[in-house]
């Protein structure tokens, strides 16, 4: 029941903001750019925490971007100017929709080592590992078991957890390897962490919009989690992240950091801490951005990541010898 409120917070989040209406702007270049900055200023919901960040200013960023419009310019420099202003919020949920092109912001994890190997990580699982819910898995041969989760895109089922964990209960412990691993659904993460408490755990907060203005918010809704049903793993657990978790992912790591069995370790997160809805400019094109904001369990945005509980690096050295570092790390530590 727990669970299925959260899910209607969510449903009632989108619901309340795709029922603003939005004023009518000139197909051009000049009406386009002043429908965006619109439709951000009214219902984008990270501003007060992006101006304490980083000292962003939307009306300074308005008068900056409206200077670079011309109603004489292509649609491709039309675009640019548009994918630029956007990227000023520096969120990796927040995207503009063309034809030709999506205009995004990656640098939440492109100016950071990415902390992964494919060689490596084709090495430790080897060719004889299993696979459920599009999931990887084996025991390693210290007894250590090891789930590779690179996306929650797709659902997952309740049956396939319990194969999972069955097969992996007699380990010392498990690694959960969600490295570079974008998000995808919320319920998938849900799920998969579900199976790591006997107990309905408060998990973080959500708010919707409830106003044009920056700080119009509801009050702050509880997200709990509840156990799931099943096979539960009862043992310690090292999750593995790095720059490139995101979304969906961030709020599996939110989720996790909220067991005592359960150690994280890699690098932070990169975040993505807003249920994303959608609009449209005047000339079609689509627009994605952040509407509802999610918290921690202590009130604190996780928009720009989540710490591990060891910051570990893969180490060139390591890589030289076949070794990833993370999974070593964590072997040590379970062991």
């Amino acid at each position: 029941m727990i669970m299925n409120r959260c899910f209607a917070i969510v449903l009632l989040c989108l619901s309340l903001t795709a029922c603003v209406d939005e004023e009518e702007y000139a197909n051009n270049p000049q009406g386009n750019f002043e429908a965006l900055w619109r439709i951000i200023d009214e219902h984008y919901c990270f501003f007060d925490y992006k101006q304490e960040a980083y000292g962003l200013d939307w009306n300074e960023v308005r008068a900056r971007y409206s200077r670079q419009m011309d109603n004489n310019m292509t649609e491709v420099q039309m675009f640019e100017v548009l994918a630029n202003m956007l990227a000023e919020l520096r969120d990796g949920h927040v995207n503009l929709y063309a034809g030709f092109d999506i205009g995004r912001n990656w640098s939440w994890h492109e100016d950071y080592p990415s902390n992964i190997s494919d060689t490596l990580l084709n090495k430790y699982l080897g060719t004889d590992y299993r696979i459920a819910s599009g999931m990887r898995y084996r025991i390693l041969d210290d007894n250590i078991g090891y789930l590779r989760c690179a996306s929650f895109e797709n659902s997952i089922g309740a049956g396939n957890l319990d194969d999972i964990l069955v097969f992996l209960a007699p380990c010392h412990g498990l690694i959960i390897d969600i490295r570079d691993n974008g998000g995808g659904l919320v319920t998938s993460a849900e799920m998969l962490a579900s199976r790591f408490t006997n107990e309905s755990v408060l998990v973080g907060y959500m708010q919707h919009k409830t106003g044009p203005g920056h700080s119009s918010f509801s009050s702050m809704e509880e997200q709990w989690l509840n156990p799931g049903k099943g096979v539960r793993w009862q043992k310690k657990v090292v999750v593995l992240t790095n720059r490139q978790v995101y979304s969906a992912a961030n709020e599996f790591v939110k989720y996790m950091k909220c067991f005592p069995q359960v150690i994280t370790v890699g690098d932070q997160t990169g975040g993505g801490a807003g249920l994303p809805f959608t609009s449209e400019l005047p000339n079609g094109w689509a627009v994605r951005f952040s509407a509802c904001p999610m918290y921690d369990r202590n009130r604190q945005s996780t928009e720009f990541g989540i710490q591990p509980d060891y910051q570990v690096g893969l180490e060139t050295a390591d890589f030289l010898r076949g070794e990833d570092t993370l999974i070593e790390f964590a072997r040590k530590i379970l062991h």
